[in-house]
């Protein structure tokens, strides 16, 4: 019985000393939806390297894409918001430019 508490103490002491000195560690719903803005941010930006040779279609739904995205960036940090929303607006202004400039596909 008494091994049993000790162990316990020992885990709780662990659990509470990662959560504090790692709080970044933390799995939680906002966790994953950074990871999920992140991800739809890189899918999104990847494509301006092909941007020329999509369909005037695709084009538009990635200016589409932009637009939902900004609002979840917004509330990030401010250095990371303030990169991240540049960043995304570049890429939404290289699709505008695609869009006006390509002939009608």
């Amino acid at each position: 019985m008494r091994t049993i508490r000790a162990i316990g103490m020992i885990t709780m002491t662990i659990c509470m000393v990662i959560v504090t000195v790692f709080p970044h560690t933390r799995f939680s719903t906002a966790a994953y939806a950074e990871e999920g803005w992140k991800t739809e941010f890189d899918d999104i930006c990847m494509k301006t390297n092909e941007a020329m040779t999509l369909p005037k279609t695709e084009v538009k739904s990635l200016i589409e894409r932009c637009d939902k995205l900004k609002p979840r960036i917004e509330v990030l940090e401010e250095s990371a918001r303030k990169v991240y929303l540049k960043r995304l607006q570049m890429c939404r202004d290289l699709f505008i430019y695609v869009l006006e400039s390509t002939p009608q596909q």
